[in-house]
């Protein structure tokens, strides 16, 4: 048991978003007791069929896998503001832990995600935690990795669809 796995609330339909990868299903449970105003972008993104056809676009072994820019450049994001900053220290950058991706500013982040291969605690108060991997990591895992220091992708794969469970009827 990973030590954050305690504090984890419930799934709830709500609260759970389907990401359908090339492999297969990844069901992520959004943490708005953690990060409200990032899982409410979230559920709002989906909504509109915001992350769809979306690539991986910076993929690192033993790191993260990072998404949710249309331009795949790592600097677009959507049409919406960016959101404050969500820091917390109630959870950690587990494997399976989804985060809101930002650039220096804290108060950066918009559209962009990452999800943890492995632990980075340095992450740990750093970066926004909205989410959490709790089936389907397997197919996470089969995300096409970068080359060099940046994980930047060639040919990435995308996200086939990210929608919310109440949204989805298969």
């Amino acid at each position: 048991m990973q030590e954050s796995e305690a504090a984890i609330p419930p799934a709830t339909p709500e609260n759970e978003v389907y990401l359908d990868l090339k492999d297969g299903r990844v069901v992520i449970l959004l943490r708005p007791d953690l990060a409200p105003k990032h899982v409410e972008r979230v559920k709002t993104l989906c909504k509109q069929g915001f992350y769809d056809g979306t690539p991986f676009h910076r993929v690192i072994e033993g790191f993260m896998a990072q998404g949710g820019d249309p331009t795949g450049t790592g600097t677009g994001g959507s049409k919406l503001p960016n959101i404050p900053a969500e820091f917390t220290n109630k959870a950690h950058f587990l494997r399976g832990t989804v985060g809101a991706a930002r650039a220096a500013d804290p108060d950066s982040a918009n559209s962009q995600f990452f999800i943890m291969f492995a632990p980075a605690p340095g992450l740990d108060g750093q970066y926004t935690i909205w989410g959490q991997v709790i089936k389907g990591m397997e197919f996470v895992d089969h995300i096409k990795r970068g080359d060099g220091p940046n994980g930047i992708v060639k040919d990435p794969d995308r996200i086939v669809r990210m929608r919310l469970a109440t949204d989805v009827k298969d």
